[in-house]
């Protein structure tokens, strides 16, 4: 049976620095082994899913993968076999099966950093130059709205109107 009580952490740390095969030693390869195993299992992954998934745990044979959500399992549950194959052939080959579970911490995750990209691009946006349309330029609309159709015309005509007023950069993904 595993040793599983609570311990002091004074005496964890007086065992990291007396022993090889410490607690914190064990901790510390653990962690890794299992860094090293989202990393191939992301690597496996179609690229849309990758962000949304990680590996949880790997015990007695069982990889334990989190989903950001119920639709992004139903997608993982697809690429379960292949992924399971994959893994056996490369890098776990007492691989017995996948469990896939939900962490909707995951998605909150992800809307943070999707706010933050959100954010650094409205600062990019800032610093970009303004552009100005010129009189000339209004000029040469207006001249354009004359002979255009009323829609047109009312739409060229606004556009004219704008002349000497400074614009920020559009961007036509919006």
């Amino acid at each position: 049976m595993r040793d599983s009580r609570p311990q002091l952490l004074d005496i964890l740390f007086d065992d990291a620095s007396s022993t090889e095969q410490s607690p914190l030693r064990i901790v510390q390869q653990r962690a890794a082994a299992l860094l090293k195993l989202n990393r191939a299992v992301k690597g496996l992954l179609p690229a849309p899913m990758q962000p949304w998934c990680r590996v949880g745990n790997y015990r007695q044979g069982v990889l334990v993968l989190e989903i950001a959500n119920a639709s992004w399992m139903m997608r993982l549950r697809y690429e379960q076999p292949a992924l399971l194959s994959a893994l056996r052939a490369q890098i776990l080959p007492s691989l017995s099966s996948i469990d896939i579970r939900i962490n909707p911490s995951l998605m909150a995750k992800m809307e943070n950093a999707s706010q933050i990209a959100i954010k650094n691009k409205a600062i990019a946006s800032e610093s970009m130059p303004v552009r100005h349309l010129s009189a000339q330029s209004a000029e040469e609309l207006r001249g354009l709205a004359s002979r255009s159709p009323e829609k047109l015309r009312k739409a060229l005509e606004r556009l004219a109107g704008l002349a000497g007023e400074s614009a920020r950069p559009t961007s036509r993904n919006k």
